[in-house]
């Protein structure tokens, strides 16, 4: 294998793959990533046997071959080198390095110990605008919470409907769900334009931090055990990035039941106002992470406390648009706080169902993002 390349492009492509290439000492094989040059590719895999990516770039290519190399060191060494054009060759398992007056010998490993990735196909596919995509990810994604056992919950639950694909996470104590609207629906062998599975959080946040900045379309791949993300080169219809993932086994609870189909009070404030009371509550919030929040309808007004017996105590009031009845609910800080950072509007809408009742939180002007928290049940 010899091949020429843009020292800042291998160093994407290495950044890129080396955040799954760890050091797993029971499999050291997968600490590696493996090197591919085909016709005008270079081709740079890596996989921790859940989730592998897949990124390519134009090369100058010399003669075709493989080589699987410590990601690693090689990803800090190219990340020295000066950027100009880097040649890399690689003959009975040692990779040769050279740009400009830099040279540098790396041994590797056989290509043959490798893990393939496997093929996603069968399913169907569907495609979606990448930066409305991972933007609706990252308002679910840190809402799953790993679990030894519900292992459903610990994913991402992913859900097609015809022209409409639902995103949703949960750890049983709060619930976020988002839904996109799509111009084409899924394209399947079989005709069928429903799906439903779970993929892993890990997945769901490789996605987000790889793929945020990418322009285009996202193109989603379906089988049975897996799916795959793959965006395109903006220069050429070939793939850039792909993330092949394990999906998680089980049935993903149904959440649908769970979320108000009417409220006993309905708030509307300044996000910005909700959200800076609460942090400031949450100073005194102890140990159990608590805050009380009440309404009083006639005043329009919104009041939160919050006590520490070591620390202190905290009380404010501030405006709101309050209609339904008054009442007074304890909140784990971190979940309302999580709830209002995912929402972007300048106002925010929360609906109350009593004290125990879950309540909901929502973006004025988009009816397509909800995020349900369960109070916490008064001693």
């Amino acid at each position: 294998m010899k091949f020429s390349i843009l020292q800042e492009n291998l160093k994407n492509g290495l950044n890129v793959t080396s955040r799954i290439a760890g050091k797993l000492l029971t499999l050291p094989i997968l600490n590696n990533v493996y090197l591919k040059t085909e016709k005008n590719f270079l081709q740079i895999l890596a996989t921790d046997l859940e989730v592998g990516i897949r990124w390519w770039s134009l090369a100058k290519v010399e003669k075709e071959g493989e080589a699987v190399i410590p990601s690693q060191l090689l990803a800090s060494l190219v990340s020295l080198l000066p950027n100009k054009i880097i040649t890399l060759r690689a003959e009975n398992k040692i990779l040769m390095v050279e740009c400009e007056n830099h040279k540098t010998q790396i041994k590797g490993f056989d290509s043959q110990d490798f893990p393939i990735l496997p093929q996603v196909d069968g399913k169907g596919s569907l495609s979606v605008n990448n930066g409305v995509f991972c933007e609706a990810l990252s308002q679910v994604v840190d809402i799953a919470a790993p679990s030894q056992t519900r292992a459903e919950i610990s994913g991402i639950f992913l859900k097609l409907e015809k022209d409409i694909l639902k995103l949703a996470a949960t750890d049983s104590f709060r619930l976020g769900e988002k839904k996109i609207p799509l111009k084409g629906g899924l394209k399947s062998p079989s005709g069928n334009q429903e799906i439903s599975l779970i993929f892993p959080q890990k997945t769901a946040r490789e996605i987000v931090n790889i793929l945020k900045d990418k322009k285009g379309d996202l193109n989603i791949y379906f089988a049975p055990n897996h799916i795959l993300f793959e965006v395109l080169m903006e220069e050429t219809p070939h793939p850039q990035v792909q993330i092949v993932s394990k999906l998680i086994e089980g049935e993903y609870p149904a959440y649908q039941e769970i979320i108000p189909k009417k409220h006993e009070t309905q708030i509307i404030c300044q996000r910005s106002d909700l959200l800076t009371n609460i942090k400031t509550a949450s100073l005194f919030g102890g140990k159990n992470n608590e805050i009380r929040l009440g309404v009083d309808s006639k005043k329009n007004e919104i009041n939160l406390l919050s006590k520490d017996p070591d620390a202190g105590e905290y009380q404010a009031s501030f405006p709101g648009k309050v209609k339904g009845e008054d009442v007074e609910i304890n909140f784990n800080y971190k979940f309302l706080i999580d709830g209002i950072l995912n929402i972007k509007s300048s106002e925010i809408i929360l609906e109350l169902n009593g004290e125990e009742g879950p309540a909901v939180l929502k973006p004025v002007g988009d009816s397509n993002y909800i995020y349900l928290v369960m109070p916490i049940k008064a001693s």
